[in-house]
Order: structure tokens, then sequence, then C-alpha cells
């Protein structure tokens, strides 16, 4: 089992925003990430109904609530996080699905 990671103790304002920048230019990279194995998932679907999976997305919210409760931190806002995020992923899963050659 994973650990939380260390979480650094700012002393001003400037450096909180400077390591929430930081956080959020990595979010970026990985949410890139996650929407090339979304334009993978429409490419291998054969059938548009595929693309919207309740079990899949109650798996998903379910195992993000777990880990945020996990490392300590509040599971409500990380859950609506992930929920806009896997609600945005499938509108995104959609138009290529419907853009696939």
């Amino acid at each position: 089992m994973s650990t939380a990671p260390a979480r650094k103790r700012c002393n001003a304002l400037l450096e909180v925003r400077a390591e929430i920048d930081a956080l959020e230019r990595a979010l970026e990279a990985l949410i890139a990430e996650r929407l090339h194995y979304i334009d993978e998932a429409a490419r291998i679907k054969p059938r548009r109904e595929q693309v919207r999976d309740e079990a899949r997305v109650a798996d998903v919210l379910a195992k993000v609530a777990a880990e945020a409760r996990r490392l300590g931190c509040d599971a409500a806002v990380v859950t609506t996080a992930f929920r806009a995020l896997v609600e945005a992923s499938i509108a995104h899963e959609f138009a290529a699905f419907d853009h696939k050659d």
C-alpha cells in the first residue's frame, strides 16, 4: 500500500500559490494522458452505446473516494472533481467515437 506524499509547510501565500501552480501543471499533463486513453477506448469500442458504462463510472468513483479517505483528505471534494472529470471524459469519448474513421 502506498503512503500519502510528504506535504510541504509553506510560510507565505506566494509559496502556496507556486506549489498549487506546479500541481496544476502536473494534473494537466495527467489529464492529457488520460484523454489519450479515452481516445483509444473510443477507437476500440465497436458500438456507441458502449461509451457510457455506468458500472465503470461507479467503480472509478468508489475507488476515488476510498483513496481520498486513505490519504486523509476531503473525499467529497475529490469525488466531485473526479465526477466532473469522468463526465467530461465521457462527453469527449462520444465526440471521438462519432468522428472516428
